[in-house]
């Protein structure tokens, strides 16, 4: 039988192909089979017991385990450097199964004003509901996420880039503040993804995924991952397996081919990104652009520390109000408008309808996010095509409205 290396030392690209595709598959198979058998069998109960305990390595019920999902996880923990990691049915199940199983009432938590919608509803709706004192602090003020910290908490939780409007957090700073008053930190890594950043590496106790978004890139299967200290993610595993949020392995098996090329992926993206940002901050009709790559952003000096790559998103305000966001959006050609991100395919839209259509306008207002706001995820197509895009499109809203007016 092959050998069975250790990926550890492999540099990321390698890991993203070769990482938890070991085998052996059934067949001498050398792609990840997806397994959709429910249970497993055994010969004899003593063996069947032996698994079922953890004493030896297998699979006893789909909600538990599973072969393809296995493998995704072991992906994942090797790109972020984790000691283990635990997979769910989507980004959000990761978010808040986390959360659930490591608070309890009269815990504090302190977090960012800037966070996923999703995310910020269950700070602002549902643990309050169960005692849990949630603390939201200016994202850009971390003299305040410091001071917040030192009253007291039992997690740190933070998001960067923040989605959507790009802020940065120094990681490593907060995170050694949380250690010292004895917090767990979670970091949200879905936009700076693995190849762009290693939260772990600075400081954090666990790290998240919405592995739908760039890990799998291909908008084509939802997906959670959980990675970091081995007694955290049991803890995950072991709320998640009761509370039920399984990945599929189909979904698993999808989001693994994906990642075979996130190295790829991503290093496009960044420079696309990156170039669509500059040509975006010296156009007329742009009020604002939100991009860590720029040197004019706030936290790019951050950025440049902690980050290998700036990520494939830019968000920016259009002149105009969101009747000019109503005007651009249906005339780009090479972008879905959809709520998505990370894909092969430009992604864009407005968080009112994407990352933040929860909240309400004042409430989008009083987390910073401008009405006239537009997430555009990069995907890889040729950048010169996506600068001619947006080109036309800027300058068709600009005539429409000089004849409008």
């Amino acid at each position: 039988m092959r050998e069975k290396w250790d990926w550890s030392d492999a540099r990321p690209a390698t890991k993203a192909v070769w990482g938890g595709e070991d085998g052996p598959w059934p067949g001498r198979a050398t792609q990840v089979p997806v397994v959709h058998s429910v249970s497993f069998g055994y010969d004899d109960v003593d063996s069947w017991f032996d698994v079922a305990l953890g004493k030896t390595p297998g699979h006893i019920y789909g909600r538990n385990t599973n072969p393809t999902v296995e493998a995704l996880e072991e992906k994942v923990r090797l790109l972020e450097g984790a000691e283990a990691a635990t997979s769910f049915a989507t980004g959000m199940a990761a978010i808040s199964n986390t959360l659930f199983a490591l608070l309890k009432p009269g815990d504090r938590v302190v977090s960012i004003k800037d966070l996923y919608g999703g995310t910020s509803l269950l700070f602002m709706e549902f643990l309050p509901r169960f005692q849990v004192e949630v603390a939201l602090v200016d994202t850009a003020d971390h003299d305040a996420i410091e001071a917040e910290i030192a009253r007291g908490c039992q997690m740190v939780y933070l998001e960067s880039p923040t989605n959507p409007t790009l802020k940065v957090l120094d990681l490593a700073r907060l995170a050694a503040r949380a250690h010292a008053e004895g917090a767990l930190v979670v970091v949200d890594n879905t936009f700076a993804t693995p190849i762009n950043q290693s939260p772990l590496a600075l400081g954090a106790d666990l790290v998240i995924h919405s592995a739908t978004k760039f890990l799998g890139g291909h908008a084509d299967a939802l997906g959670g991952v959980a990675c970091g200290r081995r007694d955290l993610v049991a803890q995950l595993f072991h709320f998640r397996e009761v509370n039920g949020a399984t990945l599929h392995p189909e979904a698993a098996y999808l989001i693994l081919r994906g990642m075979k090329t996130l190295d790829l992926r991503i290093r496009q993206q960044n420079s696309s990104a990156l170039e669509i940002a500059k040509f975006l901050e010296s156009h007329p009709g742009i009020d604002q652009v939100f991009y860590p790559g720029l040197p004019g952003h706030p936290g790019h000096a951050i950025a440049a520390r902690q980050m290998r790559g700036f990520g494939g998103v830019v968000s920016f305000s259009v002149r105009g109000g969101f009747q000019a966001v109503r005007a651009l959006l249906p005339r780009l050609r090479y972008a879905h408008l959809a709520a998505n991100l990370g894909a092969v395919e430009t992604v864009a839209g407005p968080p009112r309808t994407t990352s933040h259509v929860e909240l309400s306008s004042e409430e989008r207002l009083a987390l910073g996010i401008p009405e006239a706001l537009i997430r555009y995820s990069v995907g890889i197509e040729h950048v010169g095509d996506l600068l001619d895009d947006l080109g036309r499109a800027l300058h068709a809203v600009a005539s429409e409205a000089r004849v409008l007016s």
